[in-house]
């Protein structure tokens, strides 16, 4: 054999329990930390599976004794030796295997390890750059190393579930043709087609509607996307996708499917049992009541309307903006209750920050409202105020009015308010729906119609009738699933019937050209026997840092790029070689 000697292990170094005390065990790991007590070493060993003690002792072997003497931090060692049960006073309890140790007989070290750039512990607080720098270090770090096993167990479990449904995992193109999807593609320059581009897929959107054409009926695949775009907390260049088409559906079908593989997934990874079927919420509803397509329910303190109370008041501000056919809309602060001035000042402040002219609070004080307005409004409004916003003693109102959309204002404002003052809510996870978001919108600098999620989407039969003389009330067959407020999902039923894509292209302003160089593929497809489809698309990275309550994505990423796009490990992107642009037919700048 070259190199050094080792053993193979017989257990995992977190696997030992009490119940495996006076077990012949070998143990292959990293150095954790090394304890010299006065000739007895004891030496944390660690894997992927945790942590145990090996004691090198010299009256049970002076040899391996030896060995330990030239260990460092992130040695990697084989050891074989006797499992014993720890003395009372020494006992771990933090530690699965804190009951025990093993009394190291033998041991060989494996590879040797320079000094680490941080310290390989749990929690240590490290700079994001030196831990990309050192990726390959730092998903050592067990609360880094834990996301990506729960990732992987919910990659696991999600095939398990479709699998049992009849859906087929099936692999599209990465190479592909550029299509209109929202972000800017990722291309690549082919050799055998010179001037030529292939672009990476942003989604597999037009493949999965193809093998519905096909007839495979259920298709699913755990999908790399790629979108060239800026990048926040929950975005990457390149991400994973939980990606499923179906044939001969209707909305409430996947809904149903979708509802149970989430409860199999929370029993099965989090051990927690969800309720469904789950909660659906219109999109109009959702933006009404959260000021948000993405709503969590969780914290109470829903949006009103409250211009009817106001229709005839004195207070000239809100007067003159509901005579511009404004609105007054607000919310009841949950958990602030006789509130502070500054705590009051924060909340003006923070409406202003969000694009507010300004913002009114109250808070109750009997029969009355403390508030700078309050001189301005009669007892009748007061009395209606409170009675509409069912305040108790001591709490806060907040107000916004404006002639325009207020729902960013009170969608941020509601958000502040949960961060600083709301107290948590009794359920750890709100997952739900949102139905019948509008299927265009309309873009005021381009003067045009944009759809709101992609082309292809399916318009409401119930609203179907609008679509060509009031465009903008027109409903889709879509929806998103949310967790805890964030999108995790979205999907649509899809046009199957060329004539009705065809319209829906025309109001996009897509002419036949460039129908034809886009998407012509596909329709010449549609014209071949489409079955009605519908599917959704899940954000595997997103959902995976909410259930390992990660912040950021790049937690659940194993090798993630930073703000910036760069790969600090490898150091990408890069140049390449004249003779590769060369044989590409690329000139240089």
């Amino acid at each position: 054999m070259i190199g050094r000697e080792w053993k193979k292990r017989t257990h995992h170094c977190g696997s030992l329990r009490i119940e495996d005390v006076g077990r012949d065990v070998v143990l292959n790991g990293w150095v954790q930390k090394r304890r010299d007590h006065g000739g007895v070493i004891f030496i944390d060993l660690r894997d992927v599976s945790g942590l145990v003690q090996v004691v090198f002792n010299p009256e049970i072997s002076a040899a391996a004794h030896e060995v330990a003497g030239e260990l460092r931090g992130e040695y990697v060692i084989s050891c074989r030796g006797t499992v014993g049960a720890r003395p009372a006073d020494s006992v771990n309890p933090r530690l699965a295997t804190g009951e025990v140790e093993v009394r190291v007989e033998e041991a060989d070290v494996i590879s040797a390890s320079l000094t680490p750039p941080f310290e390989i512990q749990e929690g240590s607080d490290v700079d994001e750059a030196l831990r990309f720098r050192y990726r390959f270090l730092d998903m050592r770090r067990r609360d880094q190393l834990e996301p990506l096993i729960l990732r992987s167990r919910v990659a696991v479990t999600v095939r398990n579930f479709l699998d049992s449904r009849g859906f087929l995992e099936i692999e599209t193109p990465m190479l592909t043709k550029s299509t209109p999807e929202g972000a800017r593609d990722f291309v690549v320059p082919s050799r055998l087609q010179p001037g030529k581009f292939y672009a990476l897929p942003q989604s597999p959107q037009l493949f999965k509607q193809l093998l519905m054409i096909a007839g495979i009926d259920r298709y699913y695949q755990i999908a790399r996307c790629f979108r060239d775009e800026d990048m926040r907390a929950d975005r990457q260049l390149e991400f994973t996708q939980i990606d499923l088409e179906m044939s001969f559906i209707e909305p409430e079908d996947l809904i149903a499917i979708m509802d149970a593989m989430f409860v199999d997934l929370f029993r099965r990874v989090m051990s927690v049992e969800l309720s469904d079927p789950f909660p659906q919420i219109s999109w109009q509803e959702a933006m009404e009541a959260y000021g948000t397509d993405r709503p969590d329910p969780r914290w109470g303190m829903e949006i009103d309307d409250f211009s009817s109370i106001f229709s005839a008041t004195d207070f000239k501000l809100f007067r003159s903006i509901l005579e511009e056919k404004g609105r007054v809309r607000g919310f009841k602060v949950d958990g602030l209750i006789a509130p502070a001035r500054r705590e009051l000042d924060s909340l003006v402040s923070e409406a202003q920050r969000l694009g507010a002219g300004g913002l009114v609070w109250m808070v109750r004080e009997g029969d009355s409202l403390r508030s700078p307005v309050a001189k301005f409004l009669s007892q009748g409004e007061t009395d209606a105020l409170i009675e509409k916003a069912a305040m108790v003693e001591g709490e806060v109102f907040l107000l916004a009015a404006g002639p325009g959309d207020l729902n960013p204002v009170l969608a941020g404002l509601r958000q502040y308010c949960i961060k600083n003052f709301a107290p948590q809510p009794a359920e750890a996870w709100a997952l739900l729906w949102v139905i019948d978001f509008p299927l265009f919108d309309w873009d005021e600098n381009e003067k045009r119609y944009k759809s709101n999620h992609h082309p292809f989407t399916s318009p409401s039969r119930r609203t179907l009738e609008l679509l060509d003389d009031d465009p903008l009330q027109v409903t889709s067959d879509s929806y998103d699933m949310v967790l805890n407020g964030v999108e995790i999902g979205g999907g649509s039923i899809r046009i199957h019937d060329p004539e009705l894509q065809d319209r829906i292209f025309k109001i996009l302003g897509l002419g036949e050209q460039e129908v034809e160089e886009k998407f012509g593929f596909l329709i010449e497809a549609f014209r071949y026997g489409a079955p009605p489809h519908g599917g959704i698309a899940y954000g595997l990275d997103r959902l995976a840092m909410l259930m390992a309550g990660k912040d950021s994505i790049r937690d659940v990423i194993a090798f993630p790029k930073t703000q910036s796009g760069l790969d600090l490990m490898t150091a990408a992107p890069d140049i390449i070689s004249q003779a590769q642009l060369k044989e590409l037919r690329i000139r240089s700048t």
